[in-house]
Order: C-alpha cells, then sequence, then structure tokens
C-alpha cells in the first residue's frame, strides 16, 4: 500500500468519493480491522552448548518474547470485542521463526514475525509503541538485544454518502471484514471511502486464486450505475441560505 500512502504524503485532490475493490462478494464495507505487522530480532552470541557461559542464547530470550505475546493476545481478546466482526475481538498471529543453525551451538539470533489484527478505534503507533515497550526489555537476563520493527495500516470505518448508496444500488447490508485495505489512507485526504467489489475473501492470498466469472457482470452493472448517479446525474444545489 505504498502507493496509497504517497498519495497521503504529497496530498493531491483526488475527487470527492473512492470506492476500494476489494474481494468483497458485492457487498459494502463499514469498517474493516487494521493490521500491525512486526519483526522482532534478538542478537544473542553464538558459543559451544557445551557451557552455557560460552554465548548468550537468543532463543532463550525468544521463548520468553513469545511468552509475553501469547498474553497480550488474552489481554486484547479480553479488553476488545465488537459483534459487527465474525471474530469479534482483535486477534494476533506468529507466523514464521527462525533461529539457531545446529544442536550443539548456543543459538546467536532469532527472528520472528507476526502480525496484530486490531479493531476500530485503535491507534496502531500506539500499539508499536506498546510492543517495543514490553518485548524490548526481555533481553536482559541473557544479556542479548531485541530489535522491534513495526509497519500498520489503521482500522477504518465508514458513514458516508457512499456506503449509503453502495448499500442502495447493492441491495446488500453493509458488512465488516477482518483484511485490511488502503481505505484509511484516502480517509486521511478527506475522500468519502467504502470498500466493495467482486470475489471472495477466502479465495484471496491461495494457490490458483481467482475470480468468480457470474461476479463480473453484476459488479460491471453496479459500477455503472455508480458512475451514473456520482459522476453523471446533475448536482443538487444546497437549499438557499446555507
Amino acid at each position: 500500500m505504498a502507493g496509497a500512502q504517497a498519495l497521503v504524503a504529497a496530498g493531491p485532490p483526488l475527487g470527492r468519493r473512492a470506492l476500494i475493490g476489494e474481494p468483497t462478494g458485492l457487498k459494502p464495507v463499514s469498517m474493516h480491522k487494521g493490521i500491525l505487522v512486526a519483526r522482532v530480532e534478538v542478537e544473542g552470541q553464538s558459543g559451544h552448548s557445551s557451557d552455557p557461559a560460552l554465548g548468550r542464547s537468543a532463543l532463550d530470550t525468544m521463548a520468553r518474547i513469545l511468552a509475553e505475546l501469547l498474553a497480550l493476545r488474552r489481554e486484547l481478546a479480553e479488553c476488545q470485542s465488537s459483534p459487527a466482526f465474525a471474530v469479534p475481538h482483535p486477534t494476533l498471529n506468529l507466523g514464521a521463526i527462525r533461529g539457531g543453525d545446529n544442536f550443539n551451538r548456543i543459538c546467536g539470533h532469532c527472528r520472528l514475525d507476526f502480525e496484530i489484527r486490531p479493531l476500530p478505534g485503535t491507534d496502531v503507533d500506539q500499539l508499536a509503541a506498546l510492543l517495543r515497550e514490553r518485548l524490548t526489555p526481555l533481553g536482559e537476563p541473557e544479556g542479548t538485544r531485541v530489535v522491534v520493527d513495526c509497519r500498520g495500516i489503521p482500522p477504518f470505518s465508514a458513514e458516508g454518502e457512499l456506503l449509503h448508496l453502495c448499500r442502495q444500488l447493492s441491495g446488500a447490508e453493509p458488512t465488516a471484514v477482518a483484511f485490511a485495505t488502503e481505505a484509511p489512507f484516502f480517509s486521511r485526504l478527506g475522500l468519502d471511502v467504502t470498500v466493495l467489489g467482486p470475489g471472495e475473501i477466502a479465495q484471496a492470498h491461495q494457490p490458483d486464486e481467482y475470480l468468480a466469472l457470474a461476479q463480473i457482470p453484476p459488479a460491471l452493472s453496479l459500477l455503472e450505475r455508480l458512475i451514473a448517479h456520482c459522476c453523471l446525474a446533475p448536482r443538487r444545489e444546497p437549499p438557499h441560505g446555507l
């Protein structure tokens, strides 16, 4: 989503509305979760495993980091909830871990990649600061160095005219989704933003990702009606005195 973020940084006028064409089954999206992608790297010192004093184990530190993240996962689930989402609470996924090179060497480096998907209303920058505050000191017992790197996309919620128009033209009630989009970045530019498009998220990020042909004609019809209403219909003047 570097392109959307670059547009926000440049601040050009883009128009009044933006439709984000993610796979929503042609249902308008009123809100979505954000995503904070994080990497924790632990720098220790390798050494022969026969004497723990010969090194500083990055894996020992990572074990505490994993325990802390699992505790944070429980805290987030207990403290925040929204019935609008199929999974009503924030999620934390431990995605990939790499460390060490042999059974008889003290692990000198370990890396963990994970993500958090927060609910609307959560500040992803504050969430990143919380991660650094809780994880960075965990290397002190071994004397290892813990570095936390984060990048995030804010959650999104829509209540504008475009959402109501998409609801009317699609005949579908607005829904909430757990994946993130460029919508919050375009909102920062003052655009009226809604997420809606053909396809299903269950087919995304899979082998042989596809879009069902049956969804293309109704998607084109919906886009034509949106363009006609937003771009071609005579613009209504506001009442006198406003």
